[in-house]
């Protein structure tokens, strides 16, 4: 992510709110500047990393838009895979036994005797290598030494200049005390990577969708301000993943020495990198959904099945179900989790949410080999089926038209 001096010059205030100069993709100056920082990285591979950054430093050098660069450098370099050296010998090791030695000099004092020459031959005589491989080695270990092993995405003009444009997006959070946010879809991937994240929130219902605040990096209630604070960046992403979502934020950066709002929504021009959840989570799923479909599927029936559409909210976790059944003409519903996966912790888990959730409209299905016998959800009022090889659709069906309200 950029750091707070990198996007200071793409900031700016206007009626109390927080704005962001975004990056113009179509812009030829930057088109071009984007393809050559891809070029001149790429030829950077094989390289020390403090090779790229005097690469950086000549291209930059008398041009006033070097901050932008930089950003646009940033970003490259964060995508890539820089690795250490490989050393036959320890570099701290090595440090360790010649500054032992005492100080050197170029040539030799009345006082100090011993040239830096001489030391460096002594220690690759003690090492079995040469001196020009122990002066290689002795700072092998710092980041300006790794090696560019491989140059990250395939770039392109516009993929740089939009990533670019979604880390200034984010840094602006660092700043923020708390959060608003509205989702209207892609409920799992949102309370997925909040979770990943370890943000603490508190959500309400709200016209179809949900309301969730978010307590941010300079909040009274929050002490690690700075690890917090990048957490709230690094999630941004997470929102761009709906198709339907609002995003107000109450920002103070130190530029400004004032609180501003700032405001995302849908319509800005932002693409998250980050990979959302498939249709499905397994081949259960998805032939359970396929063979409604095909069994009850057809406009003639009066059951309509969706994907995850409603968040169970659980005070500091949520529980979002597997599937929803819509009556077509009187909107009741029913809401069914598939139990199939066998590991202790997760079975916890989904039984004390069960138990949590306290839905009577609720139906596990169950797999008999995952070992959760009827006794431990006896004190919940959801129902319970269960299915040896592949669940019987008539017989959810039928207890879909039961429990639903």
């Amino acid at each position: 992510m950029l750091t707070g001096d990198l996007v200071r010059s793409r900031l700016f205030q206007r009626n109390g709110e927080l704005q962001i100069e975004w990056l113009d993709g179509n812009n030829p100056h930057w088109q071009r500047t984007a393809a050559e920082l891809i070029k001149l990285f790429q030829q950077q591979v094989d390289q020390p990393q403090a090779r790229w950054q005097r690469a950086l430093e000549g291209y930059e050098a008398g041009r006033t838009d070097y901050m932008t660069i930089r950003g646009l450098a940033k970003v490259l370099s964060d995508g890539a895979t820089f690795q250490p050296v490989a050393t036959p010998i320890d570099p701290v090791e090595l440090r360790k036994r010649l500054f032992s030695r005492g100080p050197t000099f170029v040539t030799p004092d009345p006082l100090y005797l011993q040239t830096r020459e001489k030391v460096l031959r002594e220690a690759a005589v003690e090492y079995n290598v040469t001196p020009g491989q122990v002066e290689h080695i002795l700072y092998a270990d710092r980041t300006a030494a790794y090696l560019l092993a491989a140059a990250g995405p395939a770039w392109t003009s516009a993929s740089l200049i939009t990533r670019y444009n979604l880390e200034l997006a984010r840094a602006a959070l660092y700043w923020a005390d708390q959060m608003q946010v509205q989702i209207f879809d892609s409920f799992k991937d949102f309370w997925k990577f909040l979770k990943l994240f370890k943000l603490m929130f508190e959500a309400t219902v709200i016209d179809g969708g949900y309301s969730i605040q978010l307590d941010g990096p300079i909040s009274p209630f929050v002490q690690a301000t700075t690890r917090y604070g990048r957490q709230m960046a690094a999630f941004l992403p997470a929102l761009l993943l709906g198709t339907r979502w609002r995003m107000w934020s109450t920002v103070k950066p130190p530029y400004f020495g004032k609180r501003l709002t700032y405001y995302l929504d849908e319509s800005a021009a932002l693409v998250s990198h980050f990979k959302g959840s498939g249709e499905f989570d397994s081949r259960l799923e998805a032939d359970f959904a396929q063979e409604f479909r095909e069994k009850f599927g057809e406009e003639r029936e009066k059951w309509l099945l969706t994907r995850e559409d409603e968040v169970i909210l659980l005070g500091d976790t949520v529980m979002i179900p597997d599937f929803a059944f819509t009556h077509k003409k009187d909107g009741r519903r029913a809401i069914l989790e598939i139990v199939g996966y066998w590991h202790p912790d997760y079975l916890e888990r989904k039984v004390a949410k069960v138990r949590a959730a306290n839905r009577s409209d609720l139906i596990l299905l169950v797999y008999e080999g995952v070992n959760l016998s009827r006794e431990r959800l006896l004190d919940t009022p959801s129902q319970v089926l269960y299915f040896k090889h592949k669940p019987v659709l008539k017989e959810v069906m039928a207890l879909v038209e039961a429990v639903a309200v």
